[in-house]
Formats: structure tokens, sequence, C-alpha cells
């Protein structure tokens, strides 16, 4: 399958580079190759304009962005940073050191006897983002990743539910494709911070391997779709697995693409307006206080970014030689 046509145009690229820093340095990186320096100096401007500015400024002095009152713990607080991930936020810039200083010094889960937010807590989903942040923009933490690594179930993937089990059902022996994607991008980030070791390859392969057998989207026994929500896309993710966020994580982590992607590809194809955007599908109720995006249906500059680099990345592979496509 050549996917020659759907290489981003010069009207698409110049709708995504009208927009935010965050959006137009990763177009500059991922689309258009224009020089480091260039990149570099784009992707600074995330700390100080647009989204990433707005995003920065309603943390609190006391490391938070939930406040006082919200009462999901610091589920806010660990979608912000995710979201702050995304956007490119330099981890050395002034802004960036500032803003992880309150989350390392100051955040804490009380219910988890004040356990520092950067160590993690109990859930797979929840310690692999914590994982992401604290490798990303202070340091790996050892222990959260020898962790996670414990947890991993027998099919590669991990759950949840495998770790606080519900009192009227036994722990899961099943992996969960939205557990298992927020653990495999911890991962990669604790292996880019300099924490490479055969065993979190090993973990990673395996967790990678439970998504491409089930060709990102099907049952394994049955070959049924399992959600048909997972094809559709939206941003920020929060903690939901789709098929975008999956490929995604494929082309992040440098995974060749295989046979077994190829319907998942077609996917985001099919996902494409005939303006050559892709919409915004729907929105999570999860919530972080900086909007993003202009509604559900409209098109989406970040759907279009992601998926134009994931059909780049397998067009770039398919060119270079047989991958069983």
């Amino acid at each position: 399958m050549r996917l020659h046509d759907y290489a981003p145009r010069p009207a698409h690229l110049k709708w995504l580079l009208d927009s935010d820093p965050a959006i137009r340095w990763q177009v500059m990186r991922d689309l258009t190759d224009e020089a480091p320096d260039a990149v570099r100096a784009e992707r600074s401007r995330v700390a100080t304009e647009g989204w990433g500015a707005k995003l920065l400024a309603f943390q609190s002095p006391a490391g938070d962005w939930g406040g006082a009152k919200e009462d999901r713990g610091l589920l806010i607080t660990l979608y912000s940073l995710v979201v702050l991930m995304d956007l490119g936020l330099e981890p050395a810039s002034k802004q960036a050191r500032k803003m992880i200083a309150r989350v390392d010094q100051r955040l804490v889960f009380k219910w988890h006897n004040n356990r520092p937010f950067l160590h993690g807590e109990t859930e797979p989903c929840i310690n692999g983002r914590i994982l992401g942040i604290g490798s990303y923009f202070k340091e790996p933490n050892d222990e959260l990743a020898s962790q996670l690594l414990d947890e991993q179930l027998e099919d590669g993937g991990w759950n949840c539910e495998a770790v606080l089990p519900s009192a009227k059902r036994p722990k899961s022996r099943r992996s969960s494709f939205h557990t298992t994607i927020c653990v495999l991008e911890g991962l990669l980030e604790y292996e880019r911070a300099g924490r490479k070791s055969r065993a979190v390859s090993k973990a990673r392969k395996r967790a990678e391997n439970y998504l491409l057998e089930r060709r990102m989207f099907r049952s394994l026994r049955t070959g049924e779709v399992i959600d048909k929500r997972w094809l559709r896309f939206s941003f920020p993710t929060f903690w939901h697995y789709d098929v975008l966020r999956g490929l995604d994580y494929l082309r992040h982590a440098g995974i060749k693409p295989d046979s077994r992607v190829r319907e998942a590809i077609e996917a985001v194809i099919e996902r494409r307006h005939q303006n050559g955007r892709w919409p915004l599908n729907l929105l999570h109720l999860e919530r972080i206080p900086v909007g993003m995006e202009t509604g559900v249906g409209r098109a989406s500059r970040w759907n279009t970014l992601r998926a134009l680099r994931v059909l780049r990345w397998y067009n770039n592979a398919t060119d270079r030689g047989p991958t069983g496509c």
C-alpha cells in the first residue's frame, strides 16, 4: 500500500504552521525537515507563548492545577503535565524548571502515606504517565520503573485492574490497551533519559507486540474490533487509547512498521475529510484548564499533525524496502 497521495500539501502545511508554537515546531521537525536550530528556536516559544504559557500560568504555588477542591486525586495535575510534554515544553527552560520544582517539592498523594507525586502511586496507568513526566522534566525514577516491570502481565501488557481489583471480581490476567499505552510511553521516556537496559527494552518489546498482534485494535481471539471508539481520534488523549495514539507511539519509538499496522493505517486514512484535514472526532470527559481545539467535527490541527507524521513514517518505511505491507 503506497501513500504518496497522503503527503501533506502546501495548503495543509500553511494551515498547520498558522497556529500555536507547539504545533509549529513539530511540523517543522516532523513534516518539513527544517534545520535543527530553527526547530529549537520555535520550540523555545512554547514556554512563553500560546497554549504552553497559558497552561503554565494555571499552576498554583502549591504545584497543582486542580486546586484544593479537586475531588479526583491529582488527575487534572497529571493531565496538565502530560499535555505540557505533548506540547514539547523544553525541560531545560526556566519555566519548566520552576514548574517541576513545585511539583517535586510540594505535591504528595495524601491517601498514599504522603508519597511524593513523582514517586507514583499504585495504578500502572497513572504510574506510567508519572514515570514519563519525571524522566522528561527531572530525572528517571528507577524504583517506579522496576515496579512497572514487575506488574507486566503474561500477555505482554498492563492492566490497572490487575493491581487494584474490584471487591466484586478477581484480579485481571488480561491487559488493557489503555493502561498498556500509558506504560509504554512512560518507559520510552525513561529509556531516553539514560536508563536504557535489557529489561526495559524487553518489556517494551513485549508490550509493543501485544498491540501489534492485535492489529492495534482487534481481539486476538475473535478478530473483532474491541472498541469502535478507538477508531475515533481526540486530543488530549488523557488515559484513553486510540489507534492514532498507538501508531504515533510506534513512530516515536522508531519501530519499523510491518503488515500488522496496515489496517490501522487504513483506519487513519479513512478519517481524513475531503479538505485533507483530520477532524476532532470526540472529546473525553477529563479536562485541563486550557482549551486547544475548536470543537467536535471540526478540523483538528493536533489530529492532522499526528496523522500526517504517522503516514509519513509508514510511507518512508515502505519506500526503503519490503515490510510485508
